[in-house]
């Protein structure tokens, strides 16, 4: 019986391992650090406090919890010559990951609901997204996240496991452990495909047809309406592509590259949760704003103590 995977991490260099190590920590200390700054600013500044940035922040806790699941492990890792995690904590890593990664996928649909409304049917907007609305789609999006992540482990927890130990990569998920299961894996990953995968590239296509419906509504304006629209639309539209870009082949493409698949999970798990609060307060003003007055006031509170 298998008690423990063995990680062959991202390369066997040690040289390049030191550089990956400084590389990767920097990542990660920007991503907790951006993404915290979005929350603590959302939450204390009341000019932030409306469903689009209530969304943002929950967001940007999601990246930096779906961020925590796999790089302090990753990044440690590279110091040792043997990366090993127990069978249980590889099964807590596809749970942790598939509940944030699902909750984030909800949290991106909530948010071109938003800007639908807004955009589309801004007299209602007020009526449509109150409070008990957003707090609603914030508790369905972990909700959903749950019962995803739930699906996914009940894949996994009861495979035998008798032989290979070895995962081609630097954290588990269901794909790479499900090709160390001593049995027949075409029809788990057939399951994998209809689950993870589906809900994947059906969410990416919704997604994709609201942002094209809110962008011709735009276009039908004037242009001093739609500058600032289009723009907050832009950063929306980007961190969609960020986000299902990975998640789309290595859930959803049948043929599976390995090579492919550690560049995207890498990309999926540290790039894109450091890209995200960049280009979300990088091109917001409101944002921008809200920052300088949170750094005026710590200033001012320090020079009274």
């Amino acid at each position: 019986m298998v008690t423990e995977f063995i990680f062959l991490g991202l390369s066997n260099s040690q040289e390049l391992q030191i550089f990956l190590f400084v590389f990767f920590f920097v990542f990660y200390v920007g991503i907790v650090c951006g993404n915290l700054l979005i929350v603590i600013t959302v939450a204390s500044d009341s000019h932030l406090h409306s469903p689009m940035y209530f969304l943002l922040a929950n967001l940007s806790l999601t990246d930096l919890c779906l961020s925590s699941v796999t790089a302090p492990k990753m990044i440690a890792d590279f110091f040792s010559k043997r990366k090993v995690i127990s069978f249980k904590g590889c099964l807590a890593q596809i749970f942790l990951l598939h509940f944030f990664g699902g909750s984030e996928l909800v949290i991106l649909i909530a948010m071109a609901f938003d800007r639908y409304i807004a955009i589309c049917n801004p007299l209602r907007y007020t009526t449509v997204m109150c409070g008990n609305v957003c707090v609603g789609l914030v508790a369905a999006a972990w909700g959903t996240g749950f019962l995803h992540s739930v699906s996914q482990l009940a894949f996994a927890v009861n495979l035998p496991f008798c032989g290979p130990n070895e995962v081609d990569s630097f954290y588990c998920d269901l794909p790479r452990v499900i090709e160390l299961a001593c049995t027949d894996a075409y029809r788990l990953d057939i399951m994998v495909i209809a689950n993870s995968g589906v809900l994947t590239v059906c969410s990416f296509v919704f997604l994709i047809i609201s942002y094209v419906i809110i962008l011709v509504t735009i276009q039908q304006r004037p242009s001093h309406q739609s500058s600032k629209a289009l723009s907050t639309l832009t950063a929306h539209i980007t961190v969609v592509l960020l986000f299902f870009g990975p998640c789309i082949f290595i859930y959803a493409w049948p043929f599976p590259i390995k090579s492919l698949d550690k560049s995207l999970a890498v990309f999926y798990s540290v790039v894109t949760p450091l890209l995200n609060p960049i280009i979300y307060t990088l091109r917001n003003k409101d944002m921008k704003t809200a920052m300088k007055r949170l750094r005026k006031w710590n200033v001012n509170s320090r020079e009274k103590s």
